[in-house]
């Protein structure tokens, strides 16, 4: 099942964007702009491509989370250390919008295709450099992964229990927040270039966004000399927050730092001696007494199971979800009912694909997806010789593949 919105619905049709990034953070910008109709053009290394189609799981050989980052995307193929393929980039930058990089820095330089040599062929080119530390500042050669940025912004040291060790995040967490950075940037970008008629570069490092998202601990620290410690699933500024086991061994979290929320909250589960008891009278008492407080909301819940409990939570209009695995959520009539997820048909695979949807809902010129992750070089034809005005002859010798592109 197609998702069949027509591009000429969509807020970024006729934006171009040429992507030479590899595995997740470059590649989830283009994703996120390809969502809302721009024209992505992937440009691969023809010795097989994107990592990220030989990373993770795999179905008939083809990389599955490749088939969710590079969904809407154009593949094309070229070896940028080679003339030709040097050649082919800067032919595309002729009449593309925006470029996304993730080189480490000096390498588009050592290659001649530094932003001197893609401004003076197009001077309203965006170039969007994703690196692990930035294009500046003592640590901008050193290789850099979201591993390392979740380690040194302090997410790791805050993340899990007090008595074990730092715990790093079960997704890319880092590399994700930057991939939604750098969509919003890329769009800052193209709206200043609507004023000046210039383009510019965007030095993205991938620990920036995740930085911010810390929340108050810089500003914290700065005035209070605080440092956040490791509490679990406890937030410092709110309680109760956390998860709760109730009597089938499944999970509920709750979040009831308003008085209102608690109140409700102690009324579902029977326990309204609560509400009255000095200890939990604020938010503020609350999380000085959060111990005692979460041992009666733990035994509260061990009484009920979860479906018992998240009714009683519902009729009192009391914060709370269960704890759910990717089944649950694949199954939830919810996110069914809002196409969280959706279906679509891959020619490729021959077969069936279920993937997170466009994030948001834009009542008039609403985002789609069109098609999974392509097999790789499927554009050549269409683009390098069609569009760029190579030869069939210069992209044989080159070794690249050259076929019809059926619809996906």
């Amino acid at each position: 099942m197609p998702n069949s919105i027509p591009n000429t619905e969509q807020p970024l049709n006729g934006a171009r964007v040429i992507e030479l990034a590899t595995l997740i953070a470059g590649p989830l910008i283009g994703m996120l702009l390809g969502d809302y109709g721009a024209e992505v053009v992937k440009v691969e290394n023809p010795r097989g491509g994107d990592g990220l189609r030989s990373w993770g799981n795999r179905k008939q050989g083809v990389g599955l989370y490749h088939k969710v980052l590079n969904r809407n995307k154009r593949s094309v193929t070229a070896d940028l250390r080679t003339p030709l393929g040097v050649e082919t980039v800067r032919r595309l930058v002729r009449n593309a919008d925006v470029v996304i990089e993730n080189f480490r820095p000096g390498t588009l330089e050592s290659w001649g295709l530094g932003y001197d040599v893609l401004e003076a062929l197009n001077p309203g080119l965006i170039l969007i450099r994703v690196s692990g530390f930035g294009q500046t500042g003592p640590y901008r050669d050193r290789p850099g992964f979201g591993t390392l940025a979740e380690a040194m912004t302090g997410f790791a040291y805050t993340n899990g229990y007090a008595d074990r060790p730092p715990l790093l995040p079960s997704f890319a967490l880092a590399d994700t927040t930057t991939g939604f950075a750098g969509a919003f940037l890329a769009l800052a970008a193209l709206r200043a270039r609507e004023q000046t008629g210039r383009g510019q570069v965007l030095d993205l490092a991938i620990y920036e966004a995740l930085l911010t998202m810390l929340g108050p601990q810089i500003i914290d620290f700065d005035q209070l000399g605080l440092v956040q410690e490791r509490t679990g699933s406890r937030l410092p500024i709110v309680s109760p927050r956390n998860a709760f086991r109730t009597r089938d061994g499944k999970w509920i979290a709750i979040s009831a730092g308003s008085q209102s929320i608690f109140e409700r909250l102690c009324r579902a589960l029977d326990v309204p001696q609560l509400i009255a008891d000095p200890r939990f009278a604020d938010n503020p008492k609350r999380r000085e007494h959060v111990d005692a407080l979460e041992q009666v909301l733990q035994q509260a819940f061990e009484r009920l199971d979860q479906a018992e409990a998240l009714r009683r939570l519902e009729v009192h209009e009391a914060a709370a979800a269960p704890v759910y695995s990717v089944a649950d959520v694949v199954a939830d009539p919810h996110l069914r009912a809002r196409e969280s997820t959706v279906a679509m048909w891959d020619e490729e695979l021959d077969r069936e694909l279920r993937m997170q949807n466009v994030i948001g809902r834009l009542s008039r010129t609403p985002g789609g997806i069109h098609h999974a992750g392509p097999p790789l070089g499927i554009d050549n034809l269409a683009i390098l010789a069609g569009e760029l005005g190579f030869s069939i002859a210069e992209l044989r010798a080159a070794g690249l593949p050259l076929q019809e592109r059926e619809a996906l």
